[in-house]
This record gives structure tokens, sequence and C-alpha cells, in this order.
């Protein structure tokens, strides 16, 4: 079990019932008559600025004037043509600085956006198809393997099928759904959406998935390209990255993703150990998201502790101020500096040091403060798992620094293998964007293996 580092420490006081009552949906979903409203507040630009900065392409404009028309199945299929994971992304896309900041109203006398993300929601949640509302092209007999089952590979392997070609996608976990199912906040994708998500996805026909399938373990990279026609490699981010200093492997310390990971396949939450004290170690929306939750666990007191300033998070503003509502303590200018440990070599808290910008760079004050705690959570990043990429033909994978190099169609170096989302440079580390990473990935493939002259 990946919290057996913290099993010494009590488990929440409160009953499962209670907690789960603590994890319900953060933004509430619209009603009809709330949509109905909410659609015609939409004034439908002409190239509409929410739809040019939608990184999946999203006809924003188009699906919110069909749910104004009561045409639900319509907005649905104008979201799911652009992105088969438009329910999820619809939850935990960062709207407020994406469709929802460039939305023109914000420059009206309401100075608000319209509610782009929660009508997304509404189309997805309410849509009513018969089957599946996109039908596969002629088949190609074309056969390629998807290595990883998030969001980056669910999308390729989607578009891959609906143009006609047979996807096997080899996953290493017993779920699928990448991040959605392990790394997202309980709150934001509730009632086993993540799981209804990908089943809805695999009606087009054409994928089958194998699980407990670990490339550079039990799956090799040189034998996919032997053996498909293409590989797309859809790995995410699968190491943590570290904080340097002793002590880090000492009982009480762990990354926060997986702690995210067992308390979202947690069946009884009150059997989940639980710090009084805990801190946090980062500044972006894991670090957000790993807060609130040991915060609504049960724990006494939580600090979260950046480097920098709060405007150089890269946590969103609404997502620092749900962490302030939960009454997270947040330090900033502070940088961990010892792991303290207690006689029994358990963690007891931290020493830090505070910053400051100097001649353009930051750097450590020379003071320092400490802060108790029975458990400390590092959420610094990801980096790529190097055992992924172990064989002799992985090895010969561009860098980009510690994710693979793809060109603008999403080739590697290799012929014939692909690779997109959060393993490779372009972009961010977003949701949205694996997902269009996958899309677009897709067509490349299905252009390059079938001698097409060029890419959708």
């Amino acid at each position: 079990m990946i919290l057996e580092s913290l099993s010494y420490l009590p488990k929440s006081k409160e009953a499962n019932e209670s907690l789960a009552k603590h994890f319900t949906d953060l933004a509430p979903a619209l009603n009809a008559r709330q949509a109905a409203i909410e659609s015609s507040r939409c004034l439908y630009c002409y190239d509409a600025p929410c739809t040019r900065i939608c990184p999946s392409d999203i006809d924003v404009a188009s699906f919110i004037r069909n749910i104004h028309d009561e045409n639900i199945n319509g907005a649905a299929a104008g979201i799911l043509k652009q992105n088969i994971l438009g329910g999820s992304c619809s939850r935990v896309c960062p709207t407020e600085i994406l469709c929802e900041d460039a939305c023109v109203r914000n420059h009206d006398a309401e100075g608000q956006p319209v509610k782009i993300g929660l009508l997304q929601r509404y189309a997805i949640d309410n849509m009513q198809f018969e089957e599946h509302p996109f039908q596969r092209a002629a088949v190609t007999g074309k056969k390629i393997a998807v290595v990883g089952a998030g969001p980056a590979g669910l999308s390729c392997a989607h578009r891959l099928a609906m143009l006609g070609n047979d996807v096997v996608i080899y996953e290493a976990k017993e779920k699928s759904g990448g991040l959605n199912e392990y790394g997202i906040a309980k709150y934001k994708l509730t009632d086993n959406f993540a799981q209804k998500e990908v089943d809805f996805l695999l009606q087009i026909g054409g994928i089958s998935i194998k699980h407990g399938q670990t490339l550079g373990g039990n799956v090799q990279l040189k034998d996919l390209h032997a053996e498909y026609d293409a590989v797309f490699l859809g790995l995410g981010l699968g190491a943590s990255k570290q904080l340097g200093l002793t002590g880090e492997e000492a009982p009480g310390l762990l990354a926060a993703v997986d702690y995210i990971a067992e308390l979202r396949q947690a069946d009884d939450l009150s059997k989940l150990p639980v710090p009084s004290r805990a801190i946090v170690v980062g500044a972006g929306n894991t670090a957000i998201d790993m807060a609130v939750q040991i915060q609504r666990l049960g724990a006494d007191e939580v600090t979260l502790v950046y480097r920098r300033g709060f405007e150089a998070m890269s946590a969103t503003e609404h997502e620092q101020h749900i962490a302030k509502e939960n009454q997270v303590r947040m330090r900033t200018w502070a940088q961990p500096q010892q792991v303290l440990l207690d006689d029994g070599g358990r963690v007891r808290g931290m020493r830090f040091e505070k910053t400051a910008v100097v001649n353009g760079r930051l750097s450590g004050t020379g003071e320092t403060f400490e802060i108790a705690a029975d458990a400390i959570f590092k959420a610094i990043g990801q980096s790529m798992d190097e055992t992924s990429i172990s064989d002799p033909l992985a090895k010969t994978l561009k860098r980009d620094g510690d994710k693979i190099h793809v060109d603008d169609q999403f080739r590697t170096v290799l012929p014939r293998i692909y690779a997109g989302g959060d393993c490779v440079a372009p972009g961010q580390d977003l949701t949205v964007q694996a997902v269009q990473h996958g899309k677009l990935a897709a067509h490349a493939i299905h252009h390059d293996i079938n001698g097409l002259k060029e890419a959708a």
C-alpha cells in the first residue's frame, strides 16, 4: 500500500458517510432553468474569443446557442466532436484563465463571464443519444498501439477508431482514465465519472484495453514497434520530483499524488490515515488539491508553503481561493531546508529558509523558521518515469529536458512512433491540452500510415 509510511497516523474522527459529504461537487450542476438563463447571456460572438482560446477548439458560442435552443444533443455533439472527454474537462479545466477569462461579458456592465464550464457540463450530463454519437469510418486494416489510458491516450484511441483503425491500449494501472481517475481532487470528479466517461468513449468500437501493462517492464517499445503499424506514447509524467533533502524517505513524507490516488480509490474514507498537522510543499493545482482534501478529511492544521509569492503560483487565483475557503494556511517566500525527524525517525516537521528575489534571482535570506507537522506532502511537480523509456529503442528518443521531443505532428524522431500529453514538451500540463494532443496525433498517425498526402 502506498500509504504504508503513514500507517502510524490516526484515522479520521468522522464516519465515512459524514466524510463523503465533504467530497461532493465543488460547483453544483446547473438545472434546466439555470442553463436556459445562463445560455441567454451569451452574445454568440462572431470569431468568439472564448473559442479561439480553447485548447481543444470547441466552438463555444455554437454549443451555447444549441443549449439556448433546447438542442442538448446538438450541443453535446459539438463539444464531443472536438473533445471526447468534454465532460471531465468541463469539471477540471481552468476556465477562469481560458474561455471564461476571454468572455466579452467581462467588460460590460455586469462584469461577469458566461459560465461556460457549467454550461458545457450541462450539455454532456443531459445528452440522450440512443447510440454513440460518432460512427466509425470504413475499416483501414491498420492497427495502432497506444501506451497509456489517460486523457491523451484515450483521445488518440477514440479518434483513430473513428477514422477506421483498430487500437490496443496498454495501461499500467488497474483502471483507465489516468489523472482523471487517480490524480484529480475527489470533489472535482465525483460519482465515478471518470469510468463512466471511459465506458462512453469505448462505445465507438475498435478499441481494446490491456491493463497491468507497464512500458519498460512487461511491455517493450521495440516489440510494439515491430507488431503495430504505429505507436502513440501517452505516458504522462509518472515520477514525483524530489526535494533533494536528507530524510526525504522518512515515514510521514510522501508525494501528494500518491495520497490523492489512494483517496480517490478508497471505498471508506474513514480508514485513510490523517495527520493532525500537515505541510504541503508546492504551488500548483496538485498542491491545492492535496491541502484542501487533507483538511476536509479532518486535519487540524494544514500549511501550504511556496518559495515565491502568490502571483507566481501556477495554481490559479480561483484555486488559491478554494484553499483559503477551506482554512488552508498559505506561507510564501519560503523554501524547504531540512526535514525534521523525531527519535523514531518519523517526520515531526520541516525547517524553511525565507527567500527573496535579489538581482533578479531567487535567493535564501539566511533566516529560518520551523513548522511542526505529522506528515509532509510534496507537490513540486512530476517528471518522466525513466523506466518507461528504458529499453534500447526507447532510449533513442530525443528529449527536451525530461520530456519527449516531437514535431508539430507529434512525431518523435523514431519512424511510426508518436507522443503527446504531459510527456511531451509543447503546451501546458492540462487535461484539455492532453486531449487535444491525442486528437491531433491521431490524425497525423492515420494519414501517415494510410499513405494520405496531408493531415486533416
